[in-house]
């Protein structure tokens, strides 16, 4: 008889997503599709071309990742290894900023990763939004991959790196692109407003762009304007703009850091139910570790980058002394730091050094490698930041974990990386964990091993429930008719490997991977295979 199906998944518990209870039962895949879920035994193995024995192992949605910083691996290495092997079958990017739309007062973001006459190309290539999403598709990646518009590139579209609110011109350019933005795919604005330009944005003009969103079926996606001595106060920040802009409204990397604010958490839980029961559409994601990561420029008073001359102002004596003096004694009439950043402790720990002079700090604090330098803490870092000429990849050590498992058991979290797809092969420099082993943590540390979670809720709460945040309609569960970005994991081994110390070593126990029913990982090991397809967000229009 001819095969009905190409893959049958037999003898697996099913965990589809939804949070409902596990079942024994069989997966079955035709083209790109789930053709069939049924109980254990219903489907006849010799239907299909191929099948898999699942016994013993868990079968579920692959992870949607509503955080990727994969944006530019994506350009050099489509495989996105340490993603998928972790279970991540689409990422979700544009926290602060995306590569388009390009034009306005935008100059080139790119960098030295590529030449200037590439840059020259790709700018030209990529004006509109979906236009950079279509040069990936064209290039091959091995996940299905989507993006928010970031907020700092719809500021820099009308109004540069320059301070101050935006005029009504600048605002109607702000507004314009954000829907073009919106029509070409995106899933919303993600904005980052602890970082320049996006930390000089108003709440006028984040809830004017916002309003776009919100017409057009988006989400307003935030990493709040403080974590640490102001977190209440950021989160209220986005409540009103919720409120106030008609708009779902979704945490980024929800977090209280800095032990003086870690009593916080349990007020921001009960602000944001609060805020529900008023029926504002306010949600959040988290990663699973008690380090958050960012740049060194984080220490820097805002005002340095305006302007986009940051470096050229740390090299400049009159300047830098300036910055050295705010940085040690910030004048309290100016828009307070976020004290998460504040190395008053030692838990600042820059990992991207890429001088040969400055390799020698990696893994160290920033007060050893101030002592060691004869420096206080802001001149170790300011010297640092002009050596480098880049931001400086660090790790800042404070979250404790009490918070984190409380976190988890909120029925409105979702868990992402925040974090790029890694190849470990080849890597000089220290990276956070979670682009290893976020999704595989959960499922052995808070899952297996504390019960913090049931594996249905964990599994949830990284496929179904960010689907449905994303109004991704056909993705996120096992159900017939939905793509089959399908993964197959032993719940009783599944792990992750990487660590602060030692964190470039892929997870283990996410044996099978499918997207868009193309196998991607095959015993555990990349299979080479690139069948990632753009998605997008409910406004788009056909082009």
């Amino acid at each position: 008889m001819a095969s009905s199906y190409d893959v049958l998944i037999r003898g697996a518990r099913v965990v589809d997503g939804t949070g409902s209870p596990w079942f024994w039962g069989d997966v079955a895949i035709t083209g790109d599709r789930i053709a069939a879920v049924a109980p254990r035994g219903l489907i006849a193995p010799e239907s299909a071309t191929e099948v898999v024995d699942a016994t013993g192992l868990v079968v579920s949605p692959g992870f949607i990742d509503i955080q990727s910083h994969s944006l530019m691996p994506f350009l050099t290495d489509g495989r996105s290894l340490s993603k998928v092997t972790q279970g991540v079958t689409t990422e979700i990017m544009g926290e602060l900023w995306s590569p388009a739309p390009f034009g306005g007062r935008r100059v080139s973001p790119f960098g030295s990763i590529f030449s200037a006459e590439e840059n020259t190309k790709l700018e030209k290539r990529w004006v509109r939004f979906h236009e950079w999403l279509d040069f990936l598709a064209e290039r091959g990646v091995s996940v299905n991959f989507g993006s928010f518009v970031g907020g700092a590139t719809i500021r820099e579209y009308a109004k540069g790196w320059d301070q101050g609110d935006p005029t009504p011109e600048e605002l109607d350019i702000m507004r314009r692109v954000m829907r073009e933005a919106m029509e070409d795919g995106a899933f919303g604005i993600a904005t980052a407003l602890i970082y320049p330009p996006n930390a000089y944005s108003p709440d006028s003009e984040l809830i004017e762009v916002a309003r776009v969103v919100g017409e057009m079926g988006g989400v307003y996606i935030t990493h709040i304007r403080s974590e640490g001595d102001r977190f209440l106060e950021g989160l209220e920040d986005a409540i009103t703009l919720g409120r106030e802009a008609k708009v779902p409204v979704e945490i980024y990397h929800l977090k209280a850091t800095g032990g003086r604010n870690w009593h916080k958490m349990p007020l921001a839980i009960a602000m944001i139910d609060q805020a529900r029961a008023e029926r504002i559409d306010i949600t959040a994601d988290m990663y699973p570790y008690v380090a958050s990561g960012t740049g060194l420029t984080v220490l820097l008073p805002d005002w340095v980058a305006e302007g986009d001359r940051l470096y050229d102002k740390l090299r400049d004596p009159e300047m830098r002394a300036r910055i050295h003096d705010e940085m040690i004694n910030p004048d309290p009439s100016l828009p307070p730091s976020d004290s998460a950043y504040n190395p008053s402790r030692d838990h600042v720990m820059p990992v991207g050094l890429k001088q040969p002079e400055n390799r020698k700090y990696i893994g160290q604090r920033l007060p050893e490698i101030a002592a060691q330098r004869g420096q206080d803490w802001a001149d170790a870092a300011i010297d640092l930041l002009a050596s480098e000429n880049q931001r400086i990849s660090t790790i800042f050590f404070s979250m404790n974990e009490d918070n984190l498992r409380l976190q988890l058991q909120q029925p409105w979290i979702k868990i992402s990386t925040d974090a790029g797809g890694i190849d470990p092969e080849g890597q000089e420099n220290p990276t956070h964990p979670r682009a290893y082993g976020t999704y595989t943590r959960v499922l052995a540390k808070y899952v297996r091993e504390e019960k913090v979670l049931t594996l249905e809720d964990a599994v949830r709460k990284m496929s179904g429930a960010v689907a449905q945040r994303l109004n991704m309609t056909d993705r996120g569960l096992l159900l017939p008719g939905q793509f089959a970005d399908i993964i197959l994991f032993d719940p009783e081994t599944v792990t992750d490997h990487a660590t602060f110390s030692d964190p470039h070593h892929l997870s283990t126990g996410i044996q099978e991977v499918w997207v868009n029913g193309g196998r991607v990982v095959r015993d555990g090991k990349h299979t080479g295979a690139m069948p990632g397809r753009p998605v997008y967000g409910p406004g788009r229009k056909e082009l």
